[in-house]
């Protein structure tokens, strides 16, 4: 174990810590910038878990931080992906009705990306759409060209070699522990030593809340992460063909997920899901991964508690499609009827931080909040990592602004 010192630690090297720390390091040279990670490894939890999708922008509310970074930043991690080699490809999806009763909320979504400046959404027929998708059924469906999907494993990658090559470090198994801000700086105790900084940014993800209340972030006991569990299937190697790209649902606006679809992914592989239940561990990938701490704390937080009295009947249908495959399986088969049992195998899981308020509602938006020598990231769900680059780059221009430009480049 030993201390190190450093003008800025960022706390996470998921995508977002990440991309945090590269443009820090990048916009001024001499800057001392260490990203702390609790694994061996980056991008271990949400940027490696996720589907890999690239969003339009398409769902979000018209003004809000997500609408705005999802279009913009999903031109940018094209531009990004081909520009470092890395795998990234604009394939396009479609968002399917396959009922009278989601057309309105299908002309809705159109509506609203049509605000965003999601480019060249058409709305077409079921016969356009079995050209474009042969096994999808539905009787109406968006097509959203701009949606594409990414190795953000490999995007993640580079932005830490892009940090070290700006003077920058990652520190592995660096769990943060103690956090102690003082007019001098911000002294965070380790797993691997103390690291004075004179400055912080928390991108810790789903200990993000956690790390905020040690550090006396006012906002952050108003709000709670709640881990919640996506599992996908897969599609068996002989049944990819039944996808040329992405199937979507119409998602249910009351409920902060988009519903079962099918995922192609890079190598060719297919993924159907996911379905959405509570994790029993913020880092909880199965059933049998427990925390007692997480568990209760989820379960005694007020907002969960609304939550959970709202969606009810939504909830205890994601725990039954997680322990039945049929379930499961009726699920996908309204957006893809001829699938059948045995062309689905259990595949991968990821965790969602969801960061809910005490009142029960959903931070709906990116939650960032400034308290003196530090930033804290508190809720940066999807499209989080597709707007990885402009996240990143906007806290390094308000941080350097109010840390060192204010000071004279001191960073007093």
């Amino acid at each position: 174990m030993s201390d190190a010192t450093a003008d800025v630690a960022v706390i996470g090297a998921g995508i977002l810590g990440l991309a945090t720390a590269m443009s820090i390091a990048q916009r001024h040279d001499g800057l001392r910038v260490v990203a702390l990670e609790q694994e061996s490894g980056v991008a271990r939890h949400q940027t490696g878990n996720n589907s890999g999708v690239i969003h339009s922008g398409l769902y979000y509310r018209p003004g809000s931080e997500k609408a705005r970074m999802a279009v913009s930043g999903a031109e940018r991690m094209y531009a990004f992906c081909a520009e470092h080699g890395i795998g990234a490809e604009r394939c396009g999806k479609v968002v399917v009705a396959t009922d009278a009763s989601e057309l309105e909320r299908m002309q809705e979504l159109h509506r609203r990306g049509d605000a965003n400046g999601v480019p060249d959404i058409r709305e077409i027929g079921p016969d356009e759409l079995r050209e474009l998708e042969p096994y999808a059924a539905g009787i109406r469906a968006l097509q959203i060209p701009s949606t594409g999907i990414a190795d953000y494993r490999g995007v993640a990658e580079r932005y830490r070699e892009l940090l070290e090559a700006a003077g920058g470090e990652v520190r592995l198994r660096s769990r943060v522990g103690a956090i102690r801000s003082d007019p001098d700086g911000v002294q965070l105790a380790t797993t691997t030593g103390t690291v004075q900084a004179r400055y912080a940014v928390n991108c810790a993800g789903l200990q993000a809340d956690r790390l905020a209340r040690r550090a006396g972030a006012a906002a952050a006991r108003d709000l709670r992460i709640v881990p919640f569990r996506g599992e996908y299937y897969d599609l068996v190697p002989s049944a990819r063909g039944m996808l040329r790209n992405l199937i979507y649902p119409v998602p249910d606006p009351q409920f902060p997920f988009l519903g079962v679809h099918f995922t192609r992914r890079l190598d060719g592989s297919v993924e159907a899901g996911p379905n959405a239940v509570l994790a029993l561990k913020r880092e909880g990938y199965r059933w049998r991964d427990v925390s007692l701490r997480d568990t209760a704390e989820s379960l005694t937080w007020p907002g969960f508690l609304r939550l959970a009295q709202s969606h009810w009947r939504t909830g205890l249908g994601e725990v039954w499609r997680s322990v039945n495959k049929a379930a499961f399986v009726s699920a996908l088969r309204r957006l893809m009827p001829d699938l059948a049992d045995a062309q689905l195998v259990r595949g991968g899981a990821g965790v969602r931080a969801q960061a809910l308020r005490r009142d029960g509602s959903l931070a709906d938006d990116f939650e960032i909040v400034h308290q003196d020598r530090l930033i804290h990231i508190l809720n940066a769900p999807s499209p989080g990592a597709t707007a990885s680059l402009v996240i990143g780059e906007e806290i390094a221009s308000v941080a350097y602004g109010a840390w060192f430009e204010r000071a004279g480049g001191q960073g007093g």
